[in-house]
């Protein structure tokens, strides 16, 4: 739990991120990260100042287990979840995941991952019921106004979220900084793609917004601005 800019925290050690972005007096929740962490959440919203009454929204950059991790929680507790309608029928378990892994695999990275979902609920993640649909290009009616930018390939409907006022980028799992496969850092594509290729393409759907920080779904935050970030994860992911 830290945080990572000014009315921004993250919860979570990087090796799986959840976001809580103030503004306007409230509350945003990018990612809700691995079901444990809502043992977390108050603890943090309580470092911002701020009580769950506080929260207005679940963001989900996409629909794999460990971004929905408490978002049905959520969700049951009043707080609409949004997600790209191409990833609502994943986040309600009605679609499969259909991720492909490539790259070299480091032993104490993977052991070190499977133990870390173990401990925070990773394999029993519920499935959201009930999911409120954003479509690429729209400006969500939600404190901060951030707006939506498809960037399919991790999966069909992974999104990124621009909150300009914070001058953040949160990519999901669009790049990483962190390989849970193999401990490698820095900017690159994740080591889990639906369609590689797909992914490799969807980093020019983004480099040009103006933002300084970008905030991936594993690693740290990367603090040199977009387009740095996608040149080093296009480099990184080249034959």
């Amino acid at each position: 739990m830290t945080e990572v800019a000014p009315r921004i925290r993250r919860i979570g050690p990087e090796i799986v991120n959840s976001y809580l972005v103030e503004a306007e007096g409230s509350v945003v929740i990018v990612d809700a990260g691995v079901p444990r962490y809502w043992g977390q959440l108050v603890t943090e919203l309580a470092a911002m100042g701020r009580t769950f009454d506080d929260v207005r929204a679940v963001l989900l950059t996409h629909a794999h287990p460990d971004h929905i991790g408490f978002a049905e929680r959520a969700r049951r507790a009043g707080v609409g979840v949004r997600i790209h309608e191409l990833d609502a029928a994943l986040a309600r378990g009605e679609a499969p995941n259909n991720v492909k892994i490539t790259g070299p695999y480091g032993v104490r990275a993977v052991v070190g991952f499977v133990a870390f979902g173990l401990r925070q609920g990773l394999l029993r993640v519920p499935k959201v019921r009930e999911v409120l649909a954003f479509e690429d290009g729209a400006v969500l009616d939600v404190p901060g106004s951030p707006r939506v930018i498809h960037a399919p390939g991790h999966t069909a409907g992974m999104s990124v979220l621009h909150f300009p006022a914070h001058d953040a980028l949160f990519v999901g799992d669009a790049l990483n900084t962190y390989a849970v496969t193999n401990g490698r850092r820095g900017p690159q594509l994740s080591p889990f793609n639906a369609d590689r290729a797909q992914a490799l393409a969807s980093l020019s759907r983004f480099e040009d917004v103006a933002a300084g920080l970008v905030l991936p779904g594993h690693g740290a935050p990367w603090r040199d601005g977009t387009r740095s970030a996608v040149e080093a994860a296009r480099g990184a992911s080249a034959p």
